[in-house]
């Protein structure tokens, strides 16, 4: 069985931090995303895994997976973005005659891929598509059931039939393709994958739904990048193997090697990348900081914290953030009361 990750998009909904990066790089406890999603794949057995890039997309995300060794990645070009049905069809070539995982690649289940993998290869229905409880429908791909049989499936319903929503992993037999080979697109101007699914409803094929157990979560917002950072961080074992002196460490924290942790307090779980230098600082639950970051004379809690970062001498708690590569947060004089700013496009500034 092979599985699709779609990653050609612009995760505009995560502007300004996707104006120079696509989504799937992105980092939640640690790692890029687009890592979290090989890894779910290949503890549910799949090891052969298309990315599906964008002209824009392809070298951030042949970066973020260079050092993946534990599956086989190949990238397939989609040069235009028209919906993820379109997303799976340009991989038709790809997959030939293989059952098939679609795994949208910013989506994280507490239980991973697993359960859904291990009932379509039991029972093999034409598709099999998870489904998780929602309180708002209206944005989402909506099931109506008979069973667990899918009856009805429709893209984004002004008056959903359900509020179970699609929850962004589905496995297929190749039979979907020739549904969505010559499928009109939406209203949208887009070809939706719950059409191409609603098609093989309506050739009388089995398409079944299975409920997600535990926790699931979409990280197409800030917020949810946030939410998914602490739900990761959770999972985090204690393991400290760099310089710390002088300092406090609580709960469960990763310190690396190379990183160095100096007059500060640490309450876990709290993940340090490499490099990472943490001076007269204090680092709160839930936050993640990446490879080469420095806090110095600062507080950080409940935030993401990338790659090469520097936030010094700040005067006010920072909490709920997320701080790009090589971003820099910086304490001024308190005399007199002034905000120096260089903020990109579409960003957001709260100052209390």
């Amino acid at each position: 069985m092979k599985a699709i990750i779609p990653a050609a998009g612009l995760g505009t909904r995560l502007r300004p931090l996707t104006y120079t990066r696509p989504k799937p790089v992105l980092r939640v406890a640690g790692k890029p995303i687009i890592q979290h999603a090989l890894e779910t794949l290949q503890a549910a057995g799949i090891s052969d895994i298309g990315i599906v890039v964008s002209d824009i997309t392809r070298d951030e995300i042949q970066h973020a997976i260079e050092h993946v060794s534990q599956v086989r990645v190949t990238l397939i070009n989609q040069h235009e973005q028209l919906g993820l049905g379109h997303a799976v069809l340009t991989a038709r070539d790809w997959v030939d005659q293989d059952d098939f995982c679609v795994y949208l690649g910013d989506n994280l289940f507490e239980f991973g891929a697993a359960p859904f993998v291990e009932r379509f290869q039991a029972e093999r229905p034409s598709a099999l598509i998870a489904l998780v409880q929602v309180e708002d429908p209206t944005a989402f791909g909506v099931a109506q059931l008979d069973g667990t049989r899918i009856t009805r499936l429709v893209e984004k319903p002004k008056n959903p039939p359900s509020n179970l929503a699609v929850a962004g992993l589905y496995c297929f037999t190749p039979e979907i393709f020739s549904v969505l080979d010559g499928m009109p697109a939406s209203a949208r101007g887009e070809y939706e994958i719950t059409d191409g699914i609603q098609g093989l409803i309506e050739r009388g094929c089995a398409v079944t739904g299975q409920a997600v157990k535990g926790w699931w979560k979409d990280t197409g917002r800030p917020a949810d990048l946030l939410d998914a950072n602490r739900l990761l961080l959770e999972r985090t074992e204690t393991n400290i193997q760099g310089e710390v002196s002088a300092s406090q460490i609580t709960g469960r924290v990763v310190i690396p090697a190379s990183a160095r942790v100096v007059r500060s307090k640490i309450v876990g779980p709290v993940m340090l990348g490499d490099n990472v230098v943490i001076e007269d600082a204090y680092i709160g639950p839930f936050t993640s900081i990446g490879d080469g970051s420095v806090v110095r004379g600062a507080e950080v809690e409940h935030s993401v914290v990338d790659e090469g970062a520097r936030i010094e001498n700040v005067n006010r708690r920072l909490q709920d953030c997320l701080i790009g590569v090589r971003a820099q947060v910086r304490g001024g004089h308190t005399i007199p009361r002034a905000h120096k700013l260089t903020i990109s496009d579409a960003s957001v500034v709260e100052l209390a």
